[in-house]
């Protein structure tokens, strides 16, 4: 009986220096999670069960317990990459299958999904058909774009000024944009934009009339009007209050380009008529060029975001993070991957920063969490309880040899 006692100690013993020689292995793994092997006492049982005094028959072990912890997220500057700040898992599909991970360190396959050095794809929610929020009940492999961002056409031009009290009229008329002596001020060219991402030339001239706190102001596009001359009136404090929205509706202009007509509006809220001196405060206006990809960008909350040289800014999706009520009944699959199963309960899944799921820490990943001195302390510990029940063996043959040899 005490040989198989000690045989016991032995593989415990065993196990025990395995599973510390896998931690050690990978105290470099990125999203590793350390392991503890754990063990539990053996007694024989009879049909009238244990004594008080019963002695044990050895020891087994019981479980491989990974210890899901958070690790140190460590700076990369890759875009990438990431690492949760926080409880979940990163979701992937793999053949087909849902599988989980830590480790955060993603890349692109040639048709541009964003996949683990495996291959399995990213998911995240996807987002709307307007682009304002996402979907929380679809997710989808994440594919990165590499096409160009298409064109905004201008529809809505803001400028903002101030023009002098004390202005005289013009000294020449009728109005000309080709001589500043018929017009009081301008805004100088605003660069605007057509239907193909053509570039074009809107300008507003302003013309003092004879009327106290009167304007006009002519509208051109490409030199070309754009409408008549619409007057401005301000308020004895110098507001403006015609238009009284503030807005012109410009007439549409037909590039040359073969471009659909351009139809604009221009914005004066804010204008007013103080001093002496013109001052052209803001101008501004919605539409852009095409535009290059120039990086991917991560938040906090997972948004995956297409930034371009334009300008646009383009939401992919929003990473799907997954948490269980009991992380350590998750299937380790190798590669970084756990899978679900009855022991660790249905998975959650969620947007990151909300419930109890954590934020993305982009240009990041998460080391592992084996800390390599306590490994080499337990690999001293468990070598002693082998050698220990080794021992025991030893004794035990010499005992019964002993019993053996008397005559």
């Amino acid at each position: 009986m005490g040989f198989n006692i000690s045989l016991s100690g032995i593989n415990a013993a065993n196990s025990d220096l395995n599973v510390t020689a896998n931690n050690i292995a990978n105290v470099n793994t990125t999203g590793f999670k350390e392991s503890r092997a754990e063990f539990a006492d053996l007694f024989q049982a009879t049909s009238y069960g244990l004594s008080k005094n019963a002695i044990g028959s050895g020891v087994r072990t019981t479980n491989v317990a990974q210890q899901f912890i958070q690790g140190n997220n460590e700076q990369t500057g890759r875009s990438l990459d990431m690492a949760v700040s926080g409880e979940g898992f990163f979701t992937l599909t793999m053949n087909g299958a849902r599988v989980y991970s830590r480790a955060g360190n993603f890349q692109t396959d040639q048709q541009g999904y964003v996949v683990n050095p495996q291959g399995a794809r990213l998911q995240v929610f996807a987002p709307t058909a307007d682009g304002s929020s996402f979907d929380a009940g679809r997710m989808t492999d994440l594919q990165l774009l590499t096409t160009d961002s298409p064109p905004r056409q201008t529809s809505m031009v803001n400028v903002s000024f101030t023009l002098p009290a004390n202005a005289k009229q013009p000294t020449v008329t009728p109005f000309d944009p080709t001589n500043s002596n018929s017009y009081s001020h301008s805004t100088g060219g605003i660069t605007v934009y057509d239907s193909l991402g053509v570039s074009h030339t809107q300008t507003s001239y302003f013309v003092k009339t004879a009327t106290p706190n009167q304007w006009e102001v002519h509208n051109y596009v490409d030199g070309q009007p754009a409408g008549d001359a619409v007057p401005l009136t301000f308020s004895d404090t110098g507001t403006l209050t015609a238009p009284a929205n503030g807005r012109i509706v410009m007439d549409p202009f037909t590039p040359s380009t073969g471009a659909g007509e351009l139809a604009m509006t221009l914005d004066l809220s804010g204008s007013t008529q103080y001093g002496e001196q013109f001052a052209l405060r803001n101008t501004a206006q919605d539409g852009y060029a095409a535009g290059k990809l120039n990086e991917i960008t991560i938040s906090e909350e997972g948004v995956v975001f297409a930034r371009y040289s334009n300008g646009d800014d383009r939401a992919l999706g929003q990473v799907a993070l997954t948490t269980f009520n009991n992380p350590q009944g998750l299937q380790a699959k190798g590669n970084n991957l756990w899978a679900e199963t009855f022991d660790s309960g249905t998975a959650r899944t969620g947007q990151p920063d909300t419930s109890n799921l954590g934020k993305i820490q982009a240009g990041s990943l998460e080391s592992s969490t084996v800390d390599l001195t306590e490994q080499l302390v337990n690999m001293i510990t468990a070598q002693r309880n082998f050698q220990a029940n080794a021992q025991m063996v030893s004794t035990q043959d010499q005992i019964t040899q002993t019993i053996i040899n008397i005559r």
